[in-house]
């Protein structure tokens, strides 16, 4: 019996994020025309499958409006044998500054931090991407004083819950 994976909805004030399927990936993958982000795509989808029992630690969660609007995405790189899970986000140019950025990394954050075996939640941006160290800090990241391969390493270090959601 093929191994299915756990898809899940969250929701939060302004938002539905959900888990993706492997055939809605491929959908996703064969839209894009950045080479980095396909391949980076590619990588996750190639995770989801070799590891379908961790399906949500590598799919491509989408972001979007209650109305269905896509705004962005994320997704974790994986899960690592420590219990550390690295998050990363966009959101769409037409959609960035309005605060979806940050209530999508608090809902994933807070149910990344609520699942067996995670002790810390950790992200990497670019140098000069002030506005997505802003949405680190408004979710309750620390710069850790490091640099990964894309820059500055943070980790979360909030005691409270950023902002509600709910699996749906």
């Amino acid at each position: 019996m093929e191994n299915t994976p756990a898809l899940f909805t969250l929701e939060t004030a302004r938002l539905i994020i959900h888990v993706a399927s492997r055939e809605e990936m491929e959908r996703y993958i064969e839209k894009q025309t950045d080479p980095e982000l396909i391949q980076a795509y590619g990588e996750m989808l190639q995770g989801c499958i070799d590891r379908p029992e961790q399906w949500a630690w590598y799919a491509i969660w989408m972001v979007g409006l209650k109305d269905g609007t896509h705004v962005g995405d994320l997704s974790f790189k994986g899960f690592n044998k420590d219990g550390s899970v690295e998050i990363g986000y966009g959101t769409l140019d037409a959609y960035q500054g309005q605060g979806y950025a940050a209530e999508a990394v608090a809902a994933a954050v807070n149910w990344a931090l609520a699942q067996p075996g995670v002790t810390r939640v950790e992200a990497e941006t670019e140098p000069d991407n002030r506005a997505s160290q802003r949405v680190l800090e408004k979710c309750g990241f620390l710069p850790t004083g490091t640099v990964g391969e894309e820059g500055p390493r943070f980790v979360y270090k909030g005691k409270q819950p950023v902002n509600q959601q709910r699996i749906i």
